[in-house]
């Protein structure tokens, strides 16, 4: 198990919070706080044979496992790789005929492991798996009920040549991962794939506004020698200047929602008040819910609440027409609520920005990318006012309209757009990142088109829709791929 930079932390008490982690030196944007590969991990479900189960690269044409046939790998790197954490569960898949839902995996991963390495597989892991919170007793009557039936099925799944758990037990392993489940990410960060446990990680605790990030970084898949390989390894990463002694945090939800609702949907998922500064001071609360108010224009209250109900009433047929891949009808609904909503909801009120989230998104897949531009650049405008400024969501949005205004051809602003998010990125992804690699791409390619513009407009319009009609050759080949990770960008929403 890879544990880095372990020396940069260390336990302390908390207060009402448990336990926590706090810097032993003083760190800055874009440092490294530590790195940690998983205890255990799983892909999910419904994506089985989609992605490597070693890896977690989402690719097509994997190789399955032939004993179990349930797990698949990209080759027999990633199986070999694998087979020391996979053999067991290999063989009791094999018995039942089926594989067990990912949570029940899981759990016997993390058991399996635990039997090995006792809860303890290197000296810098700071807390035993034993040792985390489960809230089990905290958990509501219907969701004690689902949890005794996952123990069931497990005690079915589990071998009886292994050592056998209590029932209890085995609930207190399924407490720890609900309450620390961390979700996994393919190798470019753009889709959720798998849910792992890293136990140093479970030690960092929340505040809506923190001063690091978590990213994973699968560091080198392609290698053949699978000690290059990172095996799902998480980086923290400090998000600004971190004094020495200060309590590391993250965040365990989007800032972007009411304090309130930021403070229901932790309580309900990780059973804690949240006290932070920006929920007990309501900060930004104003900005998500306002009006747009000007000299010449102040909209009534009850003008303003028509908009909201409207608004509320059309995410819902937004969703409804994503989910039965109606684009063009979400396109109508976006436009329609983008009009009813222009003078009266302010430019960073909630509603307002998802609109023109989604319009940006569907309108960017359609190739429509004149509007689309325009939608997302008022987007990053708002989120620019509410997000912190090294906030990974600005960073990938402001990156998604940066790439729609250079397929507008509206490069100028495009390759602004493209640099900021390459800053931001460079922080909470760092420079070895996919995602910041392929932003690197973007930015050298839109810096040369940039220069072609400036000293010929005329002759580099032409060029432009030359390549555009004959992509994806020419100078656009950069350009056209980007196309697709837009396209890849709305698919996985």
């Amino acid at each position: 198990m890879t544990l880095e930079n372990m020396e940069n932390v260390e336990v302390f008490d908390a207060g009402e919070k448990g336990r926590g982690l706090k810097t032993t030196k003083e760190l800055w944007a874009g440092d490294i706080v530590f790195a940690e590969a998983s205890f255990a991990a799983v892909v999910f479900d419904s994506l089985y044979h989609q992605v490597c189960h070693n890896c977690f690269r989402h690719q097509t044409n994997l190789h399955r496992c032939a004993q179990c046939k349930f797990a698949h790998y990209c080759d027999r790197t990633c199986q070999t790789a694998c087979w020391e954490e996979h053999k067991q569960e290999c063989a009791a898949i094999k018995k039942i005929g089926k594989a067990p839902n990912e949570n029940i995996r899981l759990a016997a991963r993390m058991l399996w492991r635990m039997k090995k390495h006792t809860g303890i597989v290197s000296d810098g892991q700071l807390t035993s798996v034993d040792q985390l919170e489960d809230h089990v007793a905290e958990l509501p009557v219907d969701d004690l009920k689902e949890l005794k039936i996952d123990v069931h099925n497990f005690l079915d799944y589990w071998p009886h040549n292994s050592k056998q758990y209590t029932a209890e037990y085995i609930a207190h392993i399924f407490g720890i991962i609900n309450c620390n489940g961390f979700t996994l990410s393919d190798q470019r960060g753009l889709q959720a794939v798998g849910v792992g446990l890293f136990p140093n990680l479970c030690l960092v605790n929340h505040d809506c506004w923190p001063n690091c990030t978590v990213i994973l970084n699968h560091g080198n898949q392609s290698a053949l020698n699978s000690t290059f390989h990172s095996m799902r390894r998480i980086e923290l990463r400090a998000l600004g200047k971190i004094a020495e002694g200060e309590e590391l945090t993250v965040s365990y939800v989007d800032f972007l929602q009411l304090s309130a609702n930021r403070q229901h949907i932790l309580k309900q998922q990780y059973h804690f008040d949240c006290t932070c500064q920006h929920c007990t001071g309501h900060i930004k609360d104003d900005l998500m819910m306002a009006a747009k108010e000007t000299e010449e224009n102040k909209p009534s209250a009850e003008k303003v609440k028509e908009v909201t109900d409207f608004s509320k009433e059309c995410l819902v047929k937004l969703e409804m027409a994503r989910t039965n891949g109606d684009y063009h009808e979400v396109v109508k609904l976006c436009r329609e609520c983008l009009e009813k909503q222009e003078n009266v909801l302010a430019d960073t009120h909630l509603f307002h920005l998802r609109m023109l989230s989604t319009a940006s998104e569907v309108l960017s897949y359609l190739q429509y990318f004149t509007e689309a531009a325009d939608y997302a650049r008022r987007m990053v405008e708002g989120y620019m006012k509410l997000y912190h400024p090294n906030n990974a969501h600005l960073g990938m949005a402001t990156m998604r309209a940066g790439v729609t205004h250079w397929h507008a051809g509206l490069i100028e602003v495009g390759h602004g757009m493209i640099c900021k998010a390459y800053a931001i990125l460079m922080v909470t992804h760092g420079p070895s990142h996919p995602i910041t690699k392929d932003l690197e791409s973007m930015r050298r390619q839109t810096e040369m088109e940039l220069r072609m513009f400036k000293q010929n407009e005329y002759m580099y319009q032409t060029m432009r829709d030359a390549a555009l009609k004959n992509k994806p050759r020419g100078m656009m080949a950069e350009q056209s791929a980007a196309d697709e990770k837009i396209k890849d960008l709305f698919r996985k929403q």
